[in-house]
C-alpha cells in the first residue's frame, strides 16, 4: 500500500536525510521548506532514484502556507501517513537584549508551526484510523548553553506538545512521539551551492561517549523506526539521539 511521509525543513540537513529516508522506504515525499533550490534538489534525487516526491515552497510560521501545504497533500497525494516537523529556526542573542518580536519569532516557526502542521495532518490521518507524527525537538529541551532562550522554550514546548497530542490522538489510531538530537553534523547535508566537507577534531568526537559526532542519517533512521509498526507501541515519548552527551558528567578541571 502507498504511503505518504509529510517533512517540513525537508530539503537540507536532518529534514533532508528523513526525505530521503522515507523515500528509500517506499513511501511518497511531500517536503516544505523556505529554500526553493534545495527543495528542486531534493525533488530530482529522489525521482533520479526511482521515488516520488513534490516540494512546496512553505514558511510554516505564516498559517496560510501550512494550509496551503496540506491542501496540496490532500489534492495531489491524497493521504498523509507520516508528519515530521522537522522545521525550524534559531535566533541566538543575550536574554538581556533578546527583542520580544525575535523570541515571538522562534516560537512561531518551532512550536506553533509544529501544532499547526499537526492539526491538519491528524485530520487526514483520523480518516484513514492511522498516523504517526515524530516532532523534533532537541537537547537544548532538557539542557542550555548561554543565550538560547526561545530556542530552548519552543523545544521545550514541542516536548510538552508532544505527549499532550500523543493523548488527544491515540483514539484515532495516531502515534506522536519526539526526537531530541544532539550535535547533529549538516553541513555535508545542505544544497549544493552551500555543502561543506566537515572536519572534526578527536576532542569533537571523543567528547562523545560513541566516539563521534551525529549525522543526519542517525536521526533519520531513528524516525523511520518510529513511523514503522514495529513502535506500534510506542507513543508520547522522547528519543534522545546525541551519542550520550547528556548522560555524560562533565567536571572542569
Amino acid at each position: 500500500m502507498r504511503k505518504v511521509a509529510a517533512v517540513t525543513g525537508g530539503a537540507q540537513g536532518i529534514g533532508r536525510a528523513v526525505s530521503l529516508h522515507f523515500a528509500r522506504a517506499g513511501y511518497e515525499i511531500a517536503a516544505a521548506d523556505t529554500d526553493k533550490e534545495a527543495g528542486s534538489e531534493l525533488v530530482q534525487d529522489i525521482r533520479r532514484s526511482g521515488g516520488k516526491a513534490m516540494f512546496v515552497h512553505t514558511d510554516v510560521g505564516r498559517e496560510e502556507d501550512v494550509v496551503r501545504f496540506f491542501k496540496l497533500i490532500e489534492e495531489e497525494l491524497g493521504r498523509v501517513d507520516v508528519l515530521v516537523n522537522n522545521a525550524g529556526i534559531g535566533r541566538g542573542c543575550s536574554m538581556l537584549d533578546l527583542p520580544l518580536a525575535r523570541f515571538d519569532e522562534v516560537l512561531g516557526v518551532n512550536l506553533r508551526g509544529s501544532f499547526a502542521c499537526s492539526q491538519l495532518a491528524a485530520r487526514l490521518m483520523k480518516r484513514q484510523g492511522t498516523g504517526s507524527i515524530i516532532n523534533m525537538s532537541s537537547t537544548r529541551a532538557l539542557m542550555s548553553e548561554p543565550d538560547t532562550e526561545a530556542y530552548s522554550a519552543s523545544k521545550g514546548g514541542l516536548l510538552a506538545l508532544t505527549h499532550a497530542m500523543a493523548v488527544s490522538l491515540g483514539p484515532f489510531g495516531i502515534r506522536v512521539n519526539a526526537v531530541s538530537p544532539g550535535w547533529i553534523e549538516t553541513r555535508d547535508w545542505q544544497k549544493t551551492s552551500k555543502r561543506e566537507t566537515p572536519v572534526h577534531s578527536e576532542r569533537d568526537r571523543l567528547q562523545h561517549p560513541v566516539g563521534r559526532v551525529g549525522t543526519p542519517d542517525d536521526i533519520a533512521a531513528a524516525c523511520l523506526y518510529l513511523s514503522s509498526e514495529q513502535a506500534g507501541f510506542i507513543t508520547g515519548q522522547n528519543f534522545v539521539i546525541d551519542g550520550g552527551m547528556t548522560v555524560k558528567m562533565i567536571y572542569e578541571e
